[in-house]
């Protein structure tokens, strides 16, 4: 059966399950009694990242997407978003006024997959074990406010935190507080390799070439007690190295849904000229891509080079020519959509102007062109990522006052380039941990950030930051957000660039995929099933 792109409407927090569909029971794949779902994400496991799923080192949407499935957290964030809701905690919550007491009590009979109990006094190993590793690439950050955890018996645990924190609950709702064995994970050393295991809806199972996951396989964990209902009893989670053959391998009913990243392309043709028994499914989104400047190398040390950039990027000739209908200009850091944003670099620099950036350079005594290299991953985000370099640089060439080159490099040797200080100016993207203003600028803004960033501005740091945490009502801290992306915007230790939606397509025998995939971009698996939607 033909199908129109189905479009999911959405507020942030709120998915409104439209998707109609129809099909045969038994269809929908190849793969057996499992559900097969293709990705791009690669898993690699190298030198200077030897634990890809390790919760003290995983930090990205593609490794934390296989922990969802596998490790527990005390509390998740529902299945249409909102406030988290507890998971292996029976209830959580502050007990005090400030926010700087939050107290968890479990659920009665928790056990990891293998049969060990689990206690508070695992929950305590799992959240100071990642603060102890500390690992530069890891979640860290998200934890780094804890100052003192207590347990009381086996059942009850309580995080007294440095500063009042009303995000917190959401940091422990991500795999950064993922529940582990100490008899598997060692306190002060990552776990090699691609295992990965808990208290969580799934088990997991690997499939390797070399140093590669080629799959990953879910099954159903008799031991989870929790909030999460599974619609199914298996997952395959499959790696293609490219989307065309992902598409057709969903084509040929050898899988059954195709996620991160489908390209333009592929989804204005899916929409235009929809194939027999494949939806398209558009999803609200909350991702966005950015340039980041290392700002103590001299090429863009001086703030005024920067500057120079964000009034020249035409992000609506970029977003347009690469990403059609996929994307709309972003001018801040904090997407459209969350509380508190504002257009902070429209409102600096307005359209693209080129005689505004000659002003700028000028003014600091900067000769023109100013040569730079415009680094980007080829491998993490999706073939569409050379096509927007070409763009900027030609946007960029056109001025005369810059002389751009872009290089291209696997996201394995990538990321940590760019977290070395390699790079002076780099492209990525940030897919939320969780759907607030804070976590579109403490990673980026934040000691111990996640870019590793040398920039540092107190005002946002030191005052305006803890601020916007004290604020339980999160429009009342609309003011401190509104005041760091004016620091930003001025400042330009980042350059945002666009704001994306997200796409799944899949077989039209399979339900729960408007589900699937929530606004942050986490994959909830459980919620696919088989038969008529």
């Amino acid at each position: 059966m033909n199908r129109k792109t189905l479009v999911l409407p959405a507020v942030i927090g709120l998915l409104a399950p439209v998707l109609a569909a129809c099909g045969a029971p038994d269809g929908g794949g190849k793969g057996g009694d499992a559900i097969v779902v293709g990705t791009t994400d690669q898993f690699v496991a190298t030198k200077d990242a030897p634990a890809p799923f390790d919760p003290a080192f995983a930090y990205d949407a593609g490794a934390w997407n296989v922990l969802r499935q596998t490790v527990q957290m005390l509390m998740h964030v529902p299945r249409g978003g909102g406030e988290p809701v507890p998971d292996a905690a029976s209830k959580c919550g502050f007990t005090d006024t400030q926010n700087e007491s939050f107290r968890c009590t479990l659920r009665s009979g928790l056990k990891f997959a293998d049969g060990d109990a689990l206690t508070a006094e695992d929950v305590k190993f799992s959240v100071e074990r990642v603060l102890k590793i500390k690992n530069n690439n890891g979640p860290v950050a998200l934890l780094s406010n804890i100052d003192t955890i207590e347990t009381n018996g086996d059942h009850e645990i309580v995080f007294h935190l440095r500063t009042p924190d009303a995000t917190f609950p959401y940091k422990i709702a991500t795999p950064a507080a993922a529940i582990v064995d100490s008899g598997t994970y060692k306190a002060d050393k990552l776990r090699d390799g691609f295992d990965a295991d808990g208290s969580g809806p799934y088990t997991l199972t690997t499939e390797t070439e070399g140093d590669r996951v080629v799959k990953a396989v879910f099954t159903k964990n008799p031991q989870y007690k929790g909030d999460l209902e599974l619609k199914n009893d298996k997952i395959e989670l499959r790696s293609f190295a490219d989307t065309e053959s992902m598409e057709k391998a969903l084509k040929d009913g050898d899988i059954s849904l195709m996620t991160r990243t489908l390209q333009p392309e592929q989804i204005k043709d899916l929409s235009e000229n929809p194939a027999e028994g494949i939806d398209l499914i558009e999803m609200p989104g909350l991702e966005i891509r950015y340039l980041g400047f290392d700002t103590e190398d001299s090429t863009v040390k001086s703030r005024a080079v920067r500057q120079a950039l964000a009034a020249v990027v035409d992000r609506g000739d970029l977003a347009s020519k690469v990403y059609p209908a996929t994307a709309e200009p972003l001018y801040s850091l904090i997407p459209n959509t969350i509380t508190g944003h504002r257009n902070a670099f429209f409102n600096k620099y307005g359209e693209p102007n080129r005689p505004k950036a000659a002003g700028i350079l000028r003014s600091a005594g900067i000769s023109t062109p100013v040569k730079l290299t415009l680094n980007y991953t080829t491998d993490h985000y999706g073939p569409a990522t050379k096509k927007e370099f070409e763009v900027l640089q030609e946007q960029l060439n056109s001025t005369n006052l810059f002389d751009a080159d872009i290089k291209g490099t696997e996201w394995s040797k990538f990321r940590d380039s760019q977290k070395r200080g390699e790079y002076a100016v780099y492209g990525m993207g940030w897919f939320p941990d969780f759907p607030d203003a804070d976590n579109y600028v403490a990673p980026f803004l934040d000691e111990d950030n996640f870019l590793n960033s040398p920039y540092v501005n107190s005002e946002a740091r030191n005052k305006l930051i803890p601020e916007s945490r004290r604020a339980a009502d999160r429009a009342a801290a609309a003011g401190p957000f509104e005041r760091i992306q004016e620091i930003v915007a001025n400042d330009v230790p980042v350059l945002p660039l666009w704001q994306g939606k997200q796409y799944v397509a899949a077989r039209d025998d399979i339900t729960g995929v408007e589900w699937a995939v929530n606004s942050s971009a986490d994959l909830q698996l459980w919620e696919l099933g088989r038969g008529v939607a």
